[in-house]
């Protein structure tokens, strides 16, 4: 019998991260520059939240300068209060979690420091591959 996978097997291991205090046009820089979409967040090294590409449209303008003119950092749009899981968690209990709280990311940690960064994008990917794995391709011809 199988059992449930690990978080640990299906997540996105050593993201980048990006400090409680970086100017929020360097976090976009580094998402750019990587091709991702969310960046966990740290203060002093310590793992405070996370901030995606979408929190950075929604509250920011091309400039990444708040209202008065002042330049935005991280501080000012990141989510606090992240969900965040052990690498051991099985992944169905991430999963539930996720889609009870409208979430699209989970942050994954070792001993209390970030090991990983779980997003639907990783679920999107680890559902696929189950498919393929336990079922044989469609010809096409299959009536809806």
């Amino acid at each position: 019998m199988k059992h449930i996978p690990r978080i640990l097997s299906v997540m996105t291991p050593f993201p980048y991260s990006v400090e409680l205090h970086t100017p929020l046009h360097k976090a976009r820089e580094l998402m750019n520059a990587h091709d991702i979409r969310h960046l966990p967040v740290t203060d002093k090294h310590e793992l405070v939240g996370i901030i995606s590409d979408r929190d950075i449209r929604l509250l920011a303008d091309n400039e990444c300068k708040g209202t008065d003119g002042s330049p935005l950092i991280v501080r000012d749009v990141f989510v606090d209060n992240p969900h965040i899981v052990d690498l051991n968690e099985p992944l169905d209990n991430v999963l539930f979690t996720m889609a009870e709280r409208h979430i699209d990311s989970t942050l994954v940690t070792r001993k209390g420091q970030l090991a990983g960064l779980f997003t639907i994008t990783d679920a999107y990917r680890a559902f696929g591959e189950f498919l393929r794995e336990h079922f044989l391709p469609g010809d096409g011809n299959d009536a809806a």
